[in-house]
């Protein structure tokens, strides 16, 4: 088993720029990502790059579409890019699961957009599948949540929450700091 660490970057693309998403929670998100990116790549860590290309042609992540594309500083080296449409990185192609299977990767380290709902399912996944996982929290994002009754959730308490569900149970939860010192 490799003890190398595996970057996984969760659609950090363009589209979540656009205001359709309402009032986001991180503002250093997509800085803290840049700099978990830039440290791997110094250290030749492997780093897979998840894309979300939604199936709405009304969305910001249509296939095909501006907002589709991921951030520039994504654009450098990279081991595995995983096309997906479904919120789990280990339901796209290629298989995420078997790529890091047959490289015997068995530590992740996950980061990206939205906080609670493509990056909190990936690390729920991963746990179950018995990866040891972190998830770097304030390398991540989200946005506040409207439901029916009209009440809404902010981004900031959906990232809490996310951090108290996957703690200790599916995941280690880490600052960027920590994770930049850890690995």
């Amino acid at each position: 088993m490799s003890a190398d660490p595996v970057l996984i970057v969760i659609d950090v693309q363009q589209g979540f720029r656009d205001p359709i998403w309402g009032a986001n929670g991180n503002n250093a998100a997509l800085g803290n990502i840049e700099s978990l990116v830039e440290h791997w790549r110094s250290k030749k860590l492997p780093i897979v790059v998840v894309k979300h290309n939604s199936k709405h042609p009304d969305s910001p992540l249509f296939s095909g579409s501006p907002g589709n594309n991921l951030e520039p500083f994504l654009e450098g080296s990279r081991d595995a890019v995983i096309q997906k449409s479904v919120n789990s990185a280990f339901y796209g192609t290629p298989d995420l699961h078997l790529w890091l299977a047959k490289r015997n990767y068995r530590n992740v380290v996950i980061c990206g957009i939205t906080t609670n709902k493509c990056c909190e399912t990936t690390a729920r996944m991963a746990g179950n599948l018995g990866y040891q996982a972190s998830f770097v929290i304030d390398a991540t994002d989200a946005f506040d949540l409207k439901h029916s009754d009209g009440s809404v959730t902010s981004a900031a308490d959906v990232m809490r929450v996310t951090a108290a569900n996957l703690d200790r149970e599916f995941a280690t939860v880490l600052t960027t700091a920590q994770a930049l010192q850890q690995f």
